[in-house]
């Protein structure tokens, strides 16, 4: 297989588990506030990392270096990110919320030109708008015109989330730490930051099996092994954008977990917006690789 074919199923993978969360999120927020579900989700996700790095034996290299980069990297994900994405979550419909979020897709092809150095063709662009579409058409529930979103500093919180996201991830391309190293410092610097963060607001309190169910939940997958996989396929992808539209897939199933779980019904407007996510998706993909830019000026 090769590497770019590799970088589509672990996209895939981490894709597949991140349209489960938008559903973990609202029940989480249910019983604790966004600080709290961010450390205990951190916490669980620091451990499990851990875990992997020891079997992989990656703990040498772990501990002796990488720091540097950990200590900027941690504070943007996983503090500055989930916190700012939760609070989102807590404040705006699950699904308004979710829909949001996923146009970090975008700003990260875009902010690949000029941090990466990569090049879109029109056919990314027209792709990309086509799928953002499908998204917007989904967050505005077929009211592309006369946008009326529940909570505006909501709004503002799920799209300051995709800057964020789409900024860790374009930087974490030129990141020489292997994954789960990168991942587990990351989360050793964010950890005591958050306990401390915590230790001077709400405190630690008890928010029942339901609540902690659904933060280890969050943990395990969401910050956990969806990161391990997103990030070796955008370190293994030729061009960032192949893997970025893939996200647009999750929308239209955290949309039915959130209607069966959470009890967010499914507007028809679901339906147009699936039809241009995928009809985006799939002109993006047809298209072949360009040759490198190093290549194309010689």
């Amino acid at each position: 297989m090769t590497r770019d074919g590799q970088a589509m199923l672990f996209g895939l993978g981490a894709v597949a588990l991140w349209s489960t969360v938008a559903t973990a999120f609202k029940v989480a927020l249910e019983y604790m506030s966004p600080l709290e579900l961010m450390w205990l989700a951190s916490l669980v996700s620091w451990a499990l990392i851990g875990v992997l790095v020891i079997r992989q034996r990656l703990a040498g290299q772990a501990l002796r270096r990488g720091w540097r980069t950990a200590a900027w990297a941690g504070l943007l994900n996983p503090v500055a990110y989930y916190l700012v994405l939760f609070g989102a979550y807590d404040r705006l419909p699950g699904q308004e919320a979710m829909a949001l979020n996923y146009t970090w897709a975008l700003a990260m092809a875009f902010l690949a030109v000029p941090i990466l150095g990569q090049r879109l063709t029109r056919l990314d662009v027209l792709a990309g708008l086509i799928a953002y579409a499908g998204v917007w058409v989904i967050a505005t529930r077929g009211a592309v015109f006369n946008v009326a979103f529940a909570d505006p500093l909501g709004v503002v919180m799920a799209l300051a989330s995709t800057l964020i996201w789409a900024l860790y991830w374009l930087l974490n391309a030129r990141d020489h730490r292997p994954p789960l190293v990168a991942q587990w410092q990351n989360f050793s610097v964010g950890v005591p930051v958050l306990t401390l963060l915590l230790i001077a607001g709400p405190g630690f309190q008890w928010n029942g099996w339901a609540g902690l169910g659904a933060g280890v939940y969050v943990g395990l997958f969401e910050m956990g092994i969806a990161f391990v996989l997103w990030q070796l396929a955008v370190h293994k992808v030729s061009r960032t954008v192949k893997v970025s539209n893939l996200i647009f897939l999750s929308p239209p199933v955290s949309l039915l977990l959130l209607f069966l779980v959470v009890g967010e019904p499914i507007l028809p407007s679901t339906l147009i917006g699936l039809l241009l996510i995928l009809g985006g998706l799939g002109l993006q993909q047809c298209q072949k690789s360009p040759a490198p830019a190093a290549q194309e000026s010689s």
